[in-house]
């Protein structure tokens, strides 16, 4: 029996025996297996069972036997390109072995299914809520390449905006799309003459321009601000976040009392762990006005190594969940400092204003551009880490006294 195994990927020759033709004869179809999965692919051919006994034997091939091989060659190939490639699934087996035409749906599903395996959670949602924006354009639930030019895309963006949609956002939404084209492009779904973004084609609207670092007075309004007691636990999440060198929530809510090695604290950016080809360690003085609020709105001051320093993670998410206790924790952050900037009479701001704003503080009082990327992790800034030797503890603790 021929049969092929790679990466626990199973392709065999079978007769289908569950579907007997009016003529008497079965199919015999190439049936592939992945993770306990079958699918099954026609090779064309009908045989007898008794001809079924035989065919593979030396005396019995025939024709048919011929046809049959042939296909179970195809499938194999098929098989072990997306191997190669790293990117096997029953979808794109049967898209590269042309049984279904390529949509723009297909290869959408296609990437979020690989993000979503691959944990990359936030990218899962960034093409989820894509393809929900451009079905809302549309009614047309099967987008096919052929559909999508440059006047298409026109329309798409006019139809958003009517929405209300920013130029941000449209951004994303185009540059998203633009990212399924190219892999269509790459992998031969669509010709170059067919890609339409670029020169002379559609071009992608530049992000909106937002003020998005404070001021050191509107830092300093921040911190002495008194109200409701939620808005203030908020707000020092805020501050912990802009005063640990600008940290995000997704690294800041999984800090661990085990973080802290004396007056530092150091941590890995998730963001930039998983491609980076070394590891970047960021390092942060921690002042005292940090350790008040983790006395305040964390788990104290102090505390066991593998105790969380904030209350929100457990422990044991996964990435799914990660994401959804991160999007929350931000959500309800960004709630209450839009309270908090319409109470103090400032222009709104978020979580993400923290980082800028521990960028913007530092430069605006002549802190080096290197000194700045090194505190941020900004490892693809190469230019300035070709020369940087890295800055010792010492201008740590005298970089952190600016920030209040």
């Amino acid at each position: 029996m021929y049969r092929f195994n790679k990466d626990g990927i199973s392709v065999l020759i079978v007769v289908d025996k569950r579907r007997r033709k009016n003529n008497g004869l079965y199919p015999v179809k190439i049936e592939v297996v992945f993770k306990r999965i079958q699918k099954y692919f026609p090779t064309g051919q009908d045989v007898a069972m008794d001809e079924w006994d035989k065919i593979f034997t030396s005396s019995g091939r025939n024709q048919k036997f011929s046809s049959i091989i042939n296909s179970f060659r195809l499938v194999c190939n098929a098989v072990d390109q997306l191997i190669f490639t790293g990117r096997f699934s029953f979808t794109r087996l049967e898209l590269l072995l042309g049984r279904v035409d390529v949509t723009l749906d297909d290869l959408m599903n296609a990437k979020m299914k690989d993000l979503f395996e691959e944990g990359c959670i936030n990218s899962y949602y960034r093409y989820r809520t894509t393809l929900n924006a451009i079905h809302r354009f549309t009614t047309d639930k099967n987008i096919s390449f052929e559909t999508v030019d440059a006047g298409w895309l026109k329309k798409c963006e006019h139809y958003w905006r009517l929405e209300g949609k920013c130029d941000t956002t449209i951004n994303i939404y185009m540059k998203t799309l633009q990212s399924i084209f190219k892999v269509a492009l790459n992998e031969g779904y669509i010709r170059e003459s067919d890609f339409p973004f670029g020169k002379d084609r559609y071009r992608i609207p530049a992000s909106s321009s937002r003020k998005l670092a404070m001021s050191k007075e509107q830092i300093e309004t921040i911190k002495e601000w008194k109200g409701d007691v939620k808005t203030e636990y908020w707000r020092d999440l805020w501050m912990f976040s802009y005063l640990c060198n600008g940290i995000n929530f997704r690294d800041m809510l999984f800090l661990k009392y085990g973080n802290i090695k004396g007056d530092e604290l150091s941590f890995v950016r998730s963001k930039t762990g998983k491609t980076n080809g070394h590891t970047k360690v960021i390092r942060a003085i921690i002042t005292p006005y940090m350790r008040e609020l983790m006395a305040r709105s964390g788990n104290g001051a102090d505390g066991p190594a593998e105790t969380f320093i904030f209350r929100h993670a457990k422990g044991g998410e996964n990435p799914s969940e990660v994401t959804a206790l991160v999007r929350s924790v931000i959500a309800a952050c960004n709630a209450a400092m839009k309270r908090l900037a319409a109470d103090i009479e400032i222009e709104p701001f978020s979580t993400y204003s923290a980082r800028h704003s521990f960028a913007t503080i530092l430069k605006r009082n002549g802190v080096d551009i290197s000194y700045i990327s090194e505190s941020l992790g900004h490892s693809s800034i190469a230019t300035t880490e070709c020369y940087l030797a890295g800055y010792d503890k010492e201008d740590r603790k005298k970089f952190a006294e600016l920030l209040i």
